[in-house]
């Protein structure tokens, strides 16, 4: 719009259908990387790409916050069973039988 040109002229001069510039101004997920570069070299913007993989510095502190591990709480230890009072046959005592 602050361009001047329309729809069907900017879509004609990228190469793309008007749905596909459609897209690109809507932000939809549908559209290619190389749809949106070819608008932005249309709109004289394709240098401008660099700004957009700058790095982001709260991006990343918001990430890394992210992937800290939270604070767990201890672990419970397991009470072995006592196997002295639990009656057990051994081996080399027989059972009677009757």
């Amino acid at each position: 719009m602050r361009r001047k040109r329309s729809n069907a002229v900017v879509a004609q001069r990228a190469g793309i259908s008007r749905t596909s510039l459609y897209k690109v101004e809507a932000g939809d997920p549908g559209a290619t990387l190389g749809t949106y570069m070819r608008v932005f070299a249309v709109l004289g913007l394709e240098a401008d790409i660099q700004a957009l993989a700058a790095d982001d510095k709260v991006g990343r502190k918001l990430q890394d916050l992210a992937l800290e591990a939270p604070a767990s709480a201890p672990r419970r230890r397991r009470v072995a069973t006592n196997e002295a009072s639990s009656p057990a046959i051994r081996p080399d005592e027989t059972v009677g039988v009757q």
